[in-house]
This record gives structure tokens, C-alpha cells and sequence, in this order.
């Protein structure tokens, strides 16, 4: 089909087309589906050698991003593109909050990622069909694949694609329809964004001080704009480290106002049935020009985000563009009547409820389940069959915690009730496809550990009945590396779980103060764990002085009930700061690990607004844990991601010190 309206010259800019957000996939014939990317969209417009990068809302990309603007162009050709800038993890996946502060090249590898042609050669395209845009810009790519690459369309239903694009980490999908035309600057439902995580941009309208607090601010107040009212959806309180605050601050200055600019005043005060007893804080209004990026479990029925969290900063909106994003139904979408698929949610059980002994094939590996309907938790009734199917339920979810690490297994053959021990040699006690790892005793044996490649060997240690899973914080690749730094409140029948909720928020405190993310999860058992991602960059002695300097920053804090003494007898009833944990061999029951204790309770990952007063270790067991996991999906998988600059945050704490 040839392209038509002949022009003189290059247009300056063309407004990107949107997308409409729907509540779910759909597979009908005639669409074609994208990666949503999570990062800035940007439209390059090129006149031979000379080149614009431009944001949606017509500022210029050529400085805060030149090696795209280089890349465009050196492409050396006469066209107008849309796509999207973003930065590539390790694992390919786009991370909005790398991009958001990229600086340099040292900060990650920008890629413009292109999707559509709009101009070529004097000649719109715009009402040409999708199908042939893409003929055309395919036609166009630079052969050598560099920082300008074709953002793919996929020949996958959209429910396929969609359950791909969870796994991998994406933040959603895009729908388009095959035939549809370019509408420059409309939000059309020829287009269909379909999202994995909710997030949303909202604009800052002001900010609260908690009383007593050091810190700059405490939380955002944000909203969005309907209908020309600036309306109030929530109060941001995490995402951002004390050095973020100290940035924002300056931005914040020049907009301060008397009066709120909010529809309706929030209520900076008003208790929840989570927080009753909120501390009490002021606000300070802001006039609406910041916007930001916000991530979120969901939106009450006042309009109001729950769990919302700081993602970053957005300078590719104008404040009085961002409006309300509402799901529409898909059938409403599409207008087609759908064939629906079978409802998906989750693994069921692996093992049926009636039979003593089962053969199962897990990854390609038959194995025997026996003795099913031995009681492990008399308190509950609770079985080794339901042990069992536990972990075959939460397996995706607990085994990037114990892949390729040795175990060591706390064997519980006959129950929390029973007689127990502890196994570390499995030479010549287990099949030949286990994986291991090679030791060498004090009395100069040779043994070997178990190594956790797969779901085969998560569930050949429950069948033995390891109730928990137990996993070195190195993997065997790197042994000497941790991917993670622990600290371990460990408190004492004198101290109360109050005091453990109050040691972990202190913990948060002094890792904020450094600009380190930390993540929390309860211990399944009294205490509470605190992960710091490290990606197996630092020695077990690097890791283990930076969780001393932790431990003791918290005990100083704190002195009043906790300790950090290795001797119990020193300790004397006040809760341990363990950070001895970071150390060669040592292990921690894994993230979602069940424990063998009364209740079936199960180490949990916890957002940091749930660590507060009402916790409790009971809150998540055997019973409800999977639900939880399914809802929730893993909010600890940061700790497995890029790892901290702890070189950069001992600057921080050196600093200080001088």
C-alpha cells in the first residue's frame, strides 16, 4: 500500500497515540501484542543528519538522554518514530526506577525501544494500517542492533502472553489491532494496555512532618486532576531514602502555598482500622506541578490507593495530564462477544487426599510420597500430605530462594512432636539426580550437601520430612559471596513481639538514613528477618562488617532492650541483633519456609506498612500463606535483583563520622 499526503518537510513534532487500560486479557483474532514497556516515550523526529527526541508532552530528551539522541541521529534517516526509553536490567527486563535516575552510561544501558513509524520521507503514514507501519519500519532498523531496537509484536493469545509477561517481571502487555490507523494525541481503544502491576502517575499536592520526626518529610500527598478538581488519592510513605527526601525538598521549596490545592482538604490525622493511634503530623501545601510515579495493591471505593509506594519522579507529564486511569471492561473494549478460558488460579494439590502412598512425576523424576496421612502438627490436624502440597504450591515463589544453594535439612520424620535432627550429608542417600555439593569434616571425611536445583529436590526434602527449608545465603557458583546481608531480631521470652516490630522499624530507620533498601519477613517462628540485597558482590567478611555497623547503629538506638552480644549469658534477657548470621555456611529458614511450630506458621514477606503494632507471627500459616503468595505475588523479590552499593553507603556513614 503506498503512503500518501506528500509534505515539504518533516513535521516538528506529532503528539504520541495512547492506549486505553483494560482489566484483563482477552483472546480475540486480529490483535497484535507488545511488551508494555516501563520507561519514558519518547518521539524521535530525524531529517537526515539531524535529529529531535522529544517526550510526550514536547520537552526535549537530547540532554538527559544523549546516547539515544546520538544513536537517532546517526541513523540517517528522514522519518518520525514512536517508542519508548528505557534501562535494561541483567535480565533484560526495563527498571522505571534505574531510568528515573540515570545520569551517565555508568547508570545502565539506555535502549530506544520503537514501535511505530508516523513520517517517512516526506510522506505521513499515519492512516496507514499497524501492519504495514511495522513493514515499513522493520525495513528502516539499523542493521547492527544497538540502542535503537524493534519492540517486537508476539504470535501468542493474549491470556499466553500475559502469563509469559508475569513471569518474566514485565510491567504489562500492549493490544493492537492489526488494521488500526495512528490517531496522533488520542486515547483510543485500537490500542490496549493490559497491566501485570498497577501503577499509575499521580501529582504531589503536598507533604507531611510527622511529630518528633527528623526526617524532612514523612509522606506525599498526591491526586490526580478530573474535570479541572484537583482530587486527593492517597499518602505516599515508602520508596525514598533520607538523600531522595533531602532532593525532593529542594523541588518542593518554590511551590509552598497557604492553602491546599486539593478539592477537599485530606485528613493528614485520620485513623485506619490497621493504624488506630497514627502519630500526629502537619502538612505542607504544594502548588500541582510534580508529577511522580506510584505503585499500588489496589484503589478503595473512595479512590484512594492502598500500599502505595515512591517509584520515582516523571518529567515527561504535565501535572494537569494526569488524570484518573479506571479499567474499562474488555468487552466493552473490543465490542466482541469472547470466548472464555478456564479460570486460572494457581497450582492446586499435588497429591490427592484419600491415598497413604502416591508416585508422582515432578520435574520429570517419579517419586514416592509416603506415610500422607501422618499428623505433623497435632495442635491443627494439619498432615505430611498437606505439608506436601504446600510446597508444591509455593514452589515458583520459594525456589529462586534455595536454587543452587546447599541445604541443610532439619528433618521432622514424625512430626513437630517427634524427635528431630539435623542432616547435612546426603552421599549415597539420595537419588542420582540430586544435585550436591562436595565438604570436607574436621575428621577429614568427604561428604556431600544437598543442592537445590529444581521442584524435584525441593519436594524430596519435604518427603523426608524437612519441614523447613534452610538455604546458605550463597549459591554454589559463588560461595564466598552472599547475595544477601541478614539481620536476625531474635528476641527472648522476656521481650515482647511489640518490641521486635519496634526494633525492626529502627532497622528501616538506619537503612533509609543510608540510602539502602532493605526487606522484611517474619521469622515464622518469634522474631523478624531483614534482607539487604548484595547480588553476590561483597565477601562474607564485607557483608558481615556492614551488618555489624547495622546491628550496632540499631542497639544504639535502642539500648534500653536489645543487644548485641555473641554470649546469651551477656545478653542478659534483651533481644539479640544477630548479624553473625553473614557468615560461610550459616543458613535461615528461606522466605515462605513453613516452620515447625505450633500453628503451621510460615516465614513470611511483609510490606514495611504491615510491620507495626498488631503483627503477629500467627498472622500467616499453612491455612492462608498461598492465598496471600497468589495475591500478593513475591514482594521479596528485590532481594535476588541488582544489590546495593554498599561502597556508596559506607561513603555516606564516613562522612558522618568526620
Amino acid at each position: 500500500m503506498p503512503v500518501k499526503q506528500k509534505t515539504k518537510s518533516t513535521p516538528v513534532f506529532i503528539p504520541p497515540m495512547l492506549a486505553t487500560l483494560v482489566d484483563k486479557p482477552f483472546d480475540e483474532p486480529g490483535w497484535l501484542y507488545e511488551i508494555k514497556w516501563d520507561g519514558y516515550r519518547a518521539v524521535a523526529v530525524m531529517n537526515g543528519k539531524t535529529a529531535n527526541l522529544v517526550s510526550r508532552n514536547r520537552k526535549s530528551f537530547n540532554d538527559k538522554f544523549y546516547p539515544v539522541f546520538e544513536a537517532v541521529s546517526a541513523w540517517n534517516i528522514n522519518a518520525v518514530v514512536d517508542g519508548e526509553i528505557v534501562v535494561l536490567n541483567d535480565d533484560g527486563l526495563s527498571d522505571f526506577s534505574a531510568l528515573q535516575g540515570w545520569r551517565s552510561e555508568a547508570d545502565g544501558a539506555l535502549i530506544y525501544y520503537v514501535f511505530d513509524l508516523l513520517w517517512l520521507n516526506g510522506h505521513a503514514t499515519m492512516d496507514l494500517p499497524l501492519t504495514e507501519r511495522r513493514k515499513l519500519l522493520q525495513q528502516l532498523m539499523p542493521k547492527k542492533e544497538g540502542i535503537i531496537r524493534l519492540s517486537e509484536h508476539f504470535d501468542a493469545s493474549a491470556t499466553e502472553f500475559m502469563e509469559a509477561a508475569a513471569k518474566m517481571g514485565l510491567e504489562g502487555i500492549i493490544a493492537k489491532k492489526a488494521d488500526s490507523l495512528y490517531r496522533s494525541g488520542e486515547r483510543t481503544r485500537d490500542w490496549l494496555k493490559i497491566k501485570i502491576n498497577k501503577r499509575h502517575e499521580v501529582v504531589i499536592g503536598g507533604f507531611t512532618r510527622n511529630e518528633g520526626s527528623s526526617k524532612p518529610f514523612s509522606s506525599l500527598l498526591v491526586g490526580v486532576f478530573e474535570d479541572g478538581e484537583f482530587h486527593y488519592t492517597g499518602k505516599i510513605g515508602t520508596g525514598f531514602s533520607l538523600q531522595l527526601q533531602q532532593q525532593l525538598m529542594k523541588q518542593f521549596k518554590p511551590l509552598i502555598r497557604k492553602r491546599t490545592a486539593f478539592s477537599e482538604t485530606p485528613d493528614v490525622n485520620k485513623p485506619s482500622r490497621f493504624r488506630p493511634n497514627p502519630p500526629k503530623a502537619s502538612a505542607t501545601w504544594l502548588k500541582p506541578e510534580l508529577v511522580c510515579e506510584v505503585s499500588y495493591a489496589e484503589v478503595t471505593s473512595d479512590g484512594v490507593m492502598r500500599h502505595p509506594s515512591f517509584e520515582g519522579m516523571r518529567t515527561d507529564k504535565a501535572a494537569t495530564e494526569v488524570t484518573r486511569e479506571v479499567p474499562v471492561p474488555v468487552k466493552e473494549a473490543v465490542k466482541h462477544t469472547l470466548l472464555k478460558s478456564p479460570a486460572k488460579d494457581g497450582r492446586k494439590t499435588l497429591l490427592n487426599p484419600s491415598e497413604k502412598t502416591q508416585v508422582r512425576k515432578v520435574s520429570g523424576h517419579e517419586m514416592k510420597f509416603n506415610n500422607l496421612d501422618k499428623i505433623f502438627w497435632p495442635g491443627e490436624g494439619y498432615t505430611k500430605r498437606d505439608m506436601l502440597n504446600y510446597y508444591y504450591q509455593v514452589a515458583p515463589y520459594i525456589l529462586p530462594y534455595l536454587k543452587d544453594r546447599p541445604q541443610s535439612m532439619n528433618r521432622y520424620p514424625n512430626g513437630i512432636r517427634g524427635k528431630s535432627f539435623y542432616q547435612k550429608d546426603v552421599t549415597g542417600k539420595a537419588p542420582d539426580w540430586v544435585a550436591m555439593f562436595p565438604y570436607h569434616t574436621s575428621e577429614g571425611e568427604d561428604k556431600n550437601f544437598l543442592v537445590v536445583e529444581d521442584e524435584a529436590s525441593l519436594l524430596f526434602m519435604a518427603n523426608l520430612g524437612s519441614i523447613e527449608m534452610n538455604p546458605w545465603n550463597s549459591r554454589i557458583t559463588k560461595p564466598e559471596y552472599p547475595d544477601w546481608c541478614l539481620i536476625d531480631l531474635d528476641p527472648t521470652e522476656k521481650n515482647t513481639f511489640e518490641q521486635v516490630i519496634r526494633a525492626a522499624q529502627v532497622t528501616k530507620d538506619v537503612l533509609d538514613s543510608i540510602g539502602v533498601k532493605g526487606y522484611a519477613k517474619t521469622s515464622g517462628s518469634t522474631g523478624i528477618h531483614i534482607y539487604i540485597p548484595l547480588n553476590a558482590k561483597y565477601t562474607y567478611d564485607e557483608c558481615q562488617l556492614f551488618g555489624k555497623w547495622i546491628a550496632t547503629q540499631l542497639h544504639h538506638e535502642l539500648p534500653s532492650f536489645t543487644s548485641i552480644e555473641r554470649l546469651t549469658r551477656n545478653r542478659k534477657g534483651k533481644l539479640y541483633v544477630d548479624y553473625l548470621q553473614n557468615r560461610p555456611k550459616a543458613t535461615l529458614a528461606a522466605p515462605y519456609s513453613l516452620r515447625p511450630k505450633p500453628g503451621a506458621p510460615v516465614s513470611m514477606p511483609l510490606h514495611w506498612e504491615e510491620v507495626k503494632k498488631g503483627l503477629q507471627i500467627k498472622d500467616f500459616t499453612i491455612a492462608n500463606a498461598v492465598a496471600r503468595i497468589r495475591e500478593t505475588g513475591d514482594i521479596f523479590k528485590p532481594v535476588l535483583g541488582k544489590g546495593i552499593d554498599m561502597r556508596k553507603a559506607l561513603k555516606i556513614i564516613e562522612s558522618r563520622q568526620d
